[in-house]
């Protein structure tokens, strides 16, 4: 069993908080827009991350991160991005993907809005976890945990903060 915490579109903001929750998973999976590699270096310090670069990072977060990670977790295939789109409003390339891999779960970020569905459609789970950081639009900063046993995902859940609410490490 291995327990995951989700996050996407910190911007460059690490802080207490999702620090907090790191320390809790066993496995941190960024979706992209990390926007300065402090984020990555230091949630790497306490547990393995995997991450996929996003429309603002530059050129060293590219270079250590791919656009895409297909990858498998307690017998899922997981397929992840950083921009996608969500079913019935997928990028050309993420159906492509979704046709040929066929994962369990297709995880995006990129909107900063949270969002947990099921596509019929591609029989697959799809998660964007909304945005941990404190830059854009959004008002409330979120992540996603959950557990996956055996081919099965349970005890998701949404954590979620005021946007204002920061404490820099």
């Amino acid at each position: 069993m291995k327990n995951i915490l989700l996050l996407s579109d910190t911007h460059g903001c690490i802080d207490e908080h999702i620090m907090k929750y790191a320390e809790q998973a066993d496995e941190i999976w960024h979706a992209g827009d990390i926007g300065d590699l402090k984020v990555t270096d230091i949630l790497k310090t306490v547990k393995p991350v995997r991450a996929v670069y996003g429309n603002i990072d530059g050129t060293e977060a590219r270079l250590e991160f791919p656009e895409e990670q297909f990858f498998e977790c307690e017998g899922m295939k997981i397929y992840m991005t950083h921009i996608g789109g969500y079913p019935g409003k997928y990028k050309t390339v993420v159906k492509e993907r979704l046709k040929e891999y066929k994962p369990n779960i297709y995880i995006c970020g990129h909107s900063h809005i949270l969002k947990v569905q099921f596509d019929q459609q591609n029989n697959v789970l799809h998660m964007n976890p909304g945005a941990a950081g404190i830059s854009g639009f959004h008002q409330v900063r979120t992540m996603l945990r959950f557990k996956i046993n055996e081919g099965k995902i349970s005890d998701l859940e949404i954590i979620e903060w005021p946007k204002n609410k920061k404490a820099e490490l």
